[in-house]
C-alpha cells in the first residue's frame, strides 16, 4: 500500500559531510578518468592481484573505511604503478583503445581492433597477462573470429 508524502519532505540539495577526512587518509589519486581505468582494468586486474586480495579480505575482517587505509594506498599505488608503465611503454596503443571506449559508450564489444593492438603491446612490453574473470572458453581478446572486429 503506498501513501502520498508531501514534495517539502524530500531533500533535494546534496549532501555534503562537514567532518574532515583523516590526515592519514590523505594520498594522491590515480589521476585517470573512467575509460583509461577501464581500458587498464584486466592488467590492473593481474598486476595488482595480491594487493586487491589484502584489501578485501581486510574489508571482511572489518567493515570501518579507517582500518584499511594502508592496504587501500597500496592497491593506489600499484595502479598508480602500472598507468606510470603503460604510459612509458604503450601510450599511443592505450590512448587509442581509451579513445575508442569515450567514443563507443565504454563498450568493449566496439573496440576490439584497438584493444587487440594494446594488449599485444603489454603482453610483448610489459609481460602482462589478462584474465577475465568467468571466462570459460577462450577468452574473447584470444579468439580469432568475432563478430566485432
Amino acid at each position: 500500500m503506498s501513501t502520498f508524502r508531501e514534495a517539502s519532505h524530500i531533500t533535494t540539495g546534496k549532501f555534503v559531510d562537514p567532518t574532515p577526512a583523516p590526515a592519514e587518509a590523505a594520498h594522491p589519486e590515480v589521476g585517470a578518468t573512467s575509460a583509461p581505468l577501464k581500458s587498464a582494468a584486466f592488467f590492473i586486474g593481474s598486476y595488482c592481484k595480491d594487493y586487491n586480495e589484502d584489501f578485501m579480505l581486510c574489508k571482511e575482517e572489518n567493515n570501518d573505511p579507517a582500518h584499511c587505509l594502508k592496504e587501500g594506498r597500496k592497491v593506489t599505488r600499484c595502479a598508480m604503478d602500472l598507468i606510470t608503465k603503460l604510459r612509458e611503454n604503450c601510450e599511443k596503443e592505450w590512448e587509442a583503445h581509451y579513445k575508442c571506449l569515450e567514443k563507443h559508450n565504454q563498450e568493449y564489444y566496439a573496440c576490439r581492433k584497438p584493444e587487440r593492438t594494446f594488449n599485444e603491446c603489454v603482453f610483448s612490453k610489459l609481460k602482462l597477462e589478462k584474465v577475465i574473470p568467468g571466462a570459460s572458453n577462450t577468452p574473447v581478446h584470444l579468439r580469432e573470429n568475432t563478430i566485432y572486429n
